[in-house]
């Protein structure tokens, strides 16, 4: 059975480590909690749990902290959490599972990260990480901001998700990252291009967030999962800006990287029903069910767009071309992921008095 060394790097977290690391205690073999200058009871917290808690001067740069945090672990595997993620009981028996069965010689874990849920509790949006790697392999971080960990080899991709369940967060320090190293000249790698359009996108500043989302696909060295993404984020950008066909022309930019996504063709459908063109809309929100999806998706991937969403969109338009037999099939599909929805039960009962209608209407001819 191998040996888990879990690493967090932390800074004022004193509202949600206790969470995270109950989730994991009984699991894990160590616990290394790097700390990069809280000012509230963070390591009071953390040394309820551990005493392997270290210091990091902090310098602007995530790669350099979590290198650190992974230079003291001893165990033969490393695993890494941020503060606000937990592992719920489902993924806990699974972890410990794991540990048990794991071939030492894989090199790296990945696991679902699960970033958002809707009122019924289904996963809206997820992505896939390398979670726990062999130590003996000293995988590196890689990036100041929005950093990664550089791996290869043997990877195994487990049923494990990490749940992210953030209370709140410091909105400023990435974008304020970014503008301290271009205010020294620095020269942006394509993924650091990426990465701050992403910010300035969030900060509402759209048009500064198009030129950098430009300039990151102008290089033509991204990596696919974020060409798509930039596009998709392209598309909100001119939304916003009141651009229309700026918008439609990132929806299909998309295609030049991958086939047809069920966000991208959602958004199509939307598109055509704002047009009043229904049919067009029904094409594509049918794609949207069809399209095929990547057996292991490292980008983030909004679930609505192929499951439930398409379903309620197809109740509208074939509402709309007055096919109601169709529009309550699609209506029913999409009440299997959103049961209490108001707008599927209101949908419903519109429904069922049409095709009541209907019925009456054929009786009488």
């Amino acid at each position: 059975m191998i040996s888990i060394s879990l690493c967090l790097i932390v800074k004022n977290e004193e509202e949600t480590l206790g969470r995270c690391l109950s989730s994991v205690k009984d699991i894990v073999d160590e616990i290394i909690i790097v700390d990069t200058g809280s000012t509230d009871s963070t390591i009071q917290v953390a040394s309820e749990f551990t005493d392997r808690i270290e210091h990091f001067t902090w310098v602007n740069d995530f790669a350099a902290a979590r290198n650190y945090a992974f230079s003291l672990a001893t165990k033969s595997h490393v695993m890494w959490l941020d503060a606000d993620d937990i592992l719920k009981e489902p993924d806990r028996r699974k972890l410990k599972a794991l540990k048990k069965k794991l071939n030492p010689a894989v090199d790296s874990v990945s696991m679902e990260y699960h970033l958002a849920f809707d009122e019924f509790g289904n996963v809206t949006s997820k992505l896939r990480r390398n979670r726990i790697v062999k130590r003996e392999r000293a995988f590196q971080w890689i990036g100041p901001v929005h950093e990664y960990l550089e791996v290869y080899g043997d990877i195994f991709h487990s049923d494990v998700a990490v749940t992210h369940s953030s209370i709140h967060h410091d909105s400023d320090r990435n974008l304020n990252i970014y503008e301290q190293r271009l205010a020294k000249g620095e020269v942006f790698s394509p993924r650091d291009l990426f990465y701050y359009a992403n910010e300035l996108k969030d900060h509402g500043r759209y048009e500064a967030a198009v030129r950098y989302y430009d300039k990151f696909l102008a290089t033509g060295k991204g990596w696919i999962e974020d060409n798509v993404a930039a596009c998709s984020r392209l598309a909100d950008c001119y939304g916003e800006l009141q651009e229309a066909r700026n918008t439609l022309d990132s929806i299909f930019r998309s295609f030049h990287y991958d086939k047809p996504r069920p966000e991208f063709c959602c958004r199509l459908g939307y598109h055509f029903l704002q047009q009043n063109e229904p049919k067009l809309a029904v094409y594509w929100y049918k794609l949207a069910l069809s399209a095929e999806k990547p057996e292991q998706n490292w980008g983030f991937e909004n679930l609505a767009c192929s499951t439930w969403l398409p379903h309620l969109q197809l109740c509208v338009c074939f509402d709309r071309i007055g096919e109601y037999e169709k529009a309550h099939e699609h209506n029913e599909k999409a009440a299997q992921f959103r049961p209490t929805d108001e707008r599927i039960l209101a949908n419903r009962s519109y429904l069922n008095q049409r095709l009541g209608k209907k019925k009456n209407e054929k009786a009488l001819q």
